[in-house]
């Protein structure tokens, strides 16, 4: 299982930065890309410096609605391979039509498996409905988050349910980040607003975010 950040605020190595957020998840059967960033062209440009091929993508998980995250679908969808795309049902028609127009759309209110070890947390919030995922590992789970509207409690309360939390990545917006401080690893990306705070109480958990960013898990 690896994962990889392939659309960031920040970035190293000839990658490419950008507002928004996306990152690619390998397993042994699937390759999964968890939100798109915005700008579809540097989403591109960051998928051939990491050597992945937008053509072998499988599935593509959209966190929210918020452009920052669904900018490069387009990009995505234009090549040959009809990966599934799933999104939060309560997002608008005219964008599942959109979607409809390349590929499958299958649309997720509840918790549930997208495939092994991977699973979805389901429609969490109330103002801006959100997915986020949950990626069992041997160390143990990995949430993987868009801009976590619905705050971490909401996220982290359901994730619990699928075993314990190893580490956290993604954009945490303006979440109450104690709420981190018993998970081994953190990596607050993209649109964290309390990062300086992270680094300085979390010095021993806390692991930079940017683009290129990878992780290999058993």
């Amino acid at each position: 299982m690896n994962l990889q950040i392939l659309y960031d605020n920040n970035a190293r190595n000839g990658f490419k930065a950008g507002w928004g957020f996306s990152c690619f998840i390998k397993t042994s059967k699937e390759n999964i890309l968890f939100d798109t960033g915005w700008n579809g062209n540097i989403l591109l440009h960051n998928m051939e410096i990491a050597k992945i091929n937008p053509e072998k993508i499988d599935k593509i998980i959209i966190s929210h609605s918020d452009w920052d995250h669904i900018g490069g679908l387009n990009h995505i969808l234009k090549y040959g391979k009809k990966s599934e795309v799933y999104v939060p049902k309560s997002i608008s028609d005219n964008l599942k039509n959109e979607i409809k127009r390349y590929t499958n759309v299958i649309e997720i209110s509840k918790a549930g498996k997208i495939c092994e070890n991977v699973w979805t947390t389901g429609e969490l919030g109330e103002k801006i409905k959100e997915q986020s995922l949950i990626i069992k590992t041997e160390k143990g789970n990995v949430i993987l988050t868009g801009c976590t509207h619905p705050g971490l409690e909401s996220i982290t309360e359901k994730s619990r349910g699928f075993g314990e939390i190893y580490t956290v990545i993604g954009g945490f917006h303006d979440s109450d980040i104690d709420i981190l401080g018993e998970i081994p690893m953190v990596v607050p990306c993209h649109c964290t607003e309390k990062i300086e705070e992270i680094k300085k109480t979390m010095t021993e958990s806390y692991k930079e975010c940017f683009t290129g960013f990878s992780i290999y898990f058993i």
